[in-house]
């Protein structure tokens, strides 16, 4: 099936599931969720396959976490799609409604967007969560997955398209799965340019992809955001709470996208934080530090190949491994100034006990998720609360931060009148 075919089926796919009740959806939904504990073995298999591929190919292990299935991670998806089952249905919601003085009665309701692209790296669920969220807000989805992980995406579709060809209501023009060629991006190019088939595209990736879609898009984008995160140390910190803070933000999966990326400490606390954080890393993290940063993580021993001076390289770069910035700064504004400089608007935090610097770090950042005392690993939309997400995103039209069912609806108005005339 060429694209053309697909766009065609995708639109034919929307146009059913528009009618659908939320009670259909969710009972079409579960049947899913059941064909994919049920073939659980195929989707391992599929992912293995891909996983020889990564290796073979020198990708480092960090990126192949982003793209390993097992058992536990498919129980995570089969969970997250039953969130999304659980979830209000907002299709036909009616965010207002109102009367004119001649008569005519308003409504403004919640309508799909009809046909959606998701353009995404690696991360073989993203392909269950774009699905489940997608078909529950009414839409038809178009998947456009890496190579590397093609296996894994064509095995779970095919279980995905299998369920809904089975399942009564089922609409398995729902879902499409682009055929994807290594090194070979010409259906990229097809997605972005097909005006008046598909309704919006969403890129879900690193830097490089975001941008090539933003730029040479001409169907309307949903920019979801790479994570150039920052935690800010302040000078009332407490101190094991900012080290166990970093180490989970930077440590726990240092390839996604809500993950650490620069750590700013204040000059007061830096002698003292600093020499902490660099025990609790203990040569897990490779520091690329600033001058001053440099000249007190070098007193604490630290081997050479675990710290480097900082270049300008190193400001705003998403390393999505186990590396990270360090940078001194001498006040909450300036670290306010320096992560509105650098940062990709996804998620930043600043540990403190200052109420005051707490309020003007989350009024002065210019981001879709600002912490106090916090993670910045909680920017999920099954943290939130969403179930599955379709991206963080970093625009500040429509939506912003995850991205749940709600964030995958427009509105529409609804007149009703008695023959008025203007």
């Amino acid at each position: 099936m060429n694209l053309e075919e697909k766009y065609i089926s995708l639109r034919k796919g929307s146009v059913q599931l528009a009618l659908q009740t939320a009670q259909q959806k969710n009972a079409v939904l579960e049947s899913v969720a059941q064909a994919l504990d049920k073939n659980r073995s195929e989707i391992l298999k599929a992912n293995e396959q891909d996983i020889q591929t990564a290796r073979t190919n020198g990708t480092k292990e960090s990126l192949i976490d982003r793209l390993m299935l097992d058992d536990k991670r498919i129980d995570g998806i089969i969970s997250s799609l039953r969130i999304v089952i659980a979830q209000t249905d907002p299709v036909g919601e009616e965010v207002a409604g109102w009367k004119t003085p001649n008569g005519l009665t308003i409504r403004q309701v919640r309508v799909p967007l009809g046909v959606m692209a998701i353009i995404y790296e690696s991360r073989p669920n993203v392909t269950v969560d774009a699905f489940c969220l997608a078909y529950k807000s009414g839409n038809a989805i178009l998947l456009r997955g890496s190579s590397s992980a093609y296996n894994s995406n064509k095995a779970i579709v095919k279980i995905i398209k299998d369920a809904l060809a089975a399942a009564d209501g089922g609409v398995p023009e729902a879902i499409e799965l682009v055929d994807v060629k290594e090194h070979d991006h010409s259906d990229v190019d097809a997605i972005l340019t097909a005006v008046g088939k598909i309704d919006v595209v969403l890129p879900r990736g690193g830097k490089k992809l975001i941008q090539s879609v933003v730029q040479n898009a001409r169907v309307p984008v949903i920019e979801t955001g790479s994570g150039v995160c920052h935690l800010y140390i302040d000078e009332s910190a407490n101190l094991e709470m900012a080290v166990n803070i970093a180490e989970n933000a930077k440590i726990q999966r240092p390839s996604v996208c809500n993950a650490i990326e620069c750590i700013l400490a204040n000059r007061l606390i830096a002698p003292q934080f600093l020499p902490i954080l660099a025990k609790r890393f203990a040569g897990r993290v490779k520091f690329h530090a600033d001058k001053e940063a440099y000249e007190i993580l070098k007193s604490t021993g630290l081997q050479e190949n675990t710290l480097v001076p900082a270049t300008e390289e190193d400001y705003g770069n998403e390393y999505l491994d186990y590396e990270c910035l360090v940078k001194v700064v001498a006040d909450v504004n300036e670290a306010i100034e320096y992560i509105n400089a650098h940062n990709t608007k996804h998620s930043e935090s600043i540990i403190t006990e200052s109420r005051a610097n707490a309020k003007l770090f989350q009024a002065k950042i210019d981001a879709s998720c600002v912490y106090v005392n916090a993670s910045t690993r909680f920017t999920d939309g099954g943290e939130f609360g969403f179930g599955a997400e379709l991206g963080i995103s970093t625009q500040k039209l429509h939506a912003r931060g995850p991205m749940g069912i709600k964030a995958l609806t427009t509105t529409k108005y609804l007149i009703d009148g008695e023959g008025q005339i203007r």
